[in-house]
């Protein structure tokens, strides 16, 4: 079967091998089937294997959906009765776990610093001193609105000397930056089927302390859905999701799951670094700004501001690069006009110089300025 190849530039979902796509064909299969669910042990395993965790302490626990509803899951279900959420904002991402402890009536603190700045860890520290009842805190690893990288591994040593619960958003981070759960000081971290591990998007899941799951049990159960003990129980109990799964996209998943392991932690992020640097590269080549500090950069994620030039048009410059074959993603800063350019995905430096020739020329069918002008 020959299935044109896309490159994908946005954050997520990511460029795809033709094997992992094509293992969403298989025989129809009730998932409540012991075979089904013989893989769904392998799975859930895996995904703790990732991120180094000892499978005696952590556990992966499955949802379908999209990464948000891992963080849905995680706030609403790991707050205790009389206890509070802090959110270390710096992001759009963080930005949406204030709005879901808002939806569920959570008691939080929105501890806000610039989108383009790294949080403050001694406001941190004071946030925690001085206010004992945070139970829960969370922040987003790889902020993907910007690509700025929080300094998660220090954050959860407060976390963890005042006594609170740690969980980190690394749905842009999983699978392609290294993370050891452990040294990383990390309680509960998130991904989804269709970043880091480049399958297919409809599958996400939580990587946590079994402990702290179980205790969770006897804390106020705000959703039935999303509830993270319940379908942890449910897996335990049956070695199933509690509801219907999405069946192809774990077979798509497991399928990339087997080319993670053939291409390794080392040599898979080696090879993002190669595209971050060729879509730097490119960048500089053309004259186009960063929102962030180059050292502060996830190493994922690039945003880039618009040009100074009336003649910039995000849409028609998009539009054709999708023409052919190449898709770029407009920003998620409220106060910037920028657009994005990301190094996740089944993608390589070749691709990115291959992409730069067709974004320089869709600059130069719209009449705007080379280099850009700021």
């Amino acid at each position: 079967m020959t299935i044109k190849r896309n490159i994908l530039l946005n954050p997520g979902p990511a460029t795809t091998t033709d094997t992992v796509k094509l293992a969403q064909v298989v025989p129809d299969i009730c998932p409540r089937e012991k075979e089904f669910a013989s893989l769904m042990k392998g799975l859930r395993e895996d995904l703790v294997r990732i991120v180094h965790g000892n499978l005696e302490k952590y556990t992966s626990v499955l949802f379908c959906g999209s990464g948000t509803i891992n963080i849905d899951v995680c706030l609403n279900s790991l707050l205790p009765e009389g206890k509070k959420v802090l959110v270390i904002n710096n992001g759009a991402y963080s930005t949406r776990a204030v709005e879901i402890c808002q939806a569920y009536g959570l008691p939080h603190i929105d501890l806000k610093f610039p989108v383009d700045q790294l949080p403050d860890l001694q406001l941190v520290e004071k946030t925690l001193q001085e206010n004992p009842d945070i139970a829960l805190v969370h922040t987003t690893h790889n902020e993907t609105g910007t690509g700025i990288l929080n300094p998660i591994r220090e954050i959860g040593a407060l976390c963890h000397k005042y006594n609170a619960v740690f969980s980190v958003d690394t749905t842009s981070t999983y699978a392609m930056r290294p993370i050891d759960v452990e040294k990383d000081n990390i309680d509960f971290c998130m991904a989804s089927a269709q970043k880091g591990i480049m399958a297919m998007a409809g599958l996400s899941f939580i990587i946590g302390n079994r402990k702290i799951i179980e205790e969770s049990a006897n804390y106020p159960r705000r959703s039935y859905y999303c509830n993270l003990f319940l379908q942890y129980d449910y897996f335990e109990k049956t070695g199933e999701m509690h509801f219907t799964p999405p069946v192809q996209t774990i077979y798509a998943t497991l399928q990339a799951l087997k080319e993670y392991w053939a291409e390794g932690e080392e040599a898979k992020w080696a090879r993002h670094t190669r595209v971050f640097n060729a879509i730097h590269a490119g960048l500089d080549e053309l004259g186009f700004k960063d929102v962030i500090k180059r050292e502060w950069q996830s190493g994922l994620v690039v945003s880039v501001l618009y040009p100074n030039d009336p003649a910039w048009d995000f849409e028609k410059v998009h539009d054709y690069c999708y023409e052919h074959g190449f898709t770029i993603y407009p920003g998620k800063i409220s106060t910037t006009n920028t657009f994005r350019l990301c190094a996740l995905g089944a993608i390589d430096e070749d691709d990115i110089k291959a992409f730069f020739k067709v974004f320089r020329q869709a600059l130069i069918e719209n009449d705007i300025k080379i280099p850009a002008r700021y």
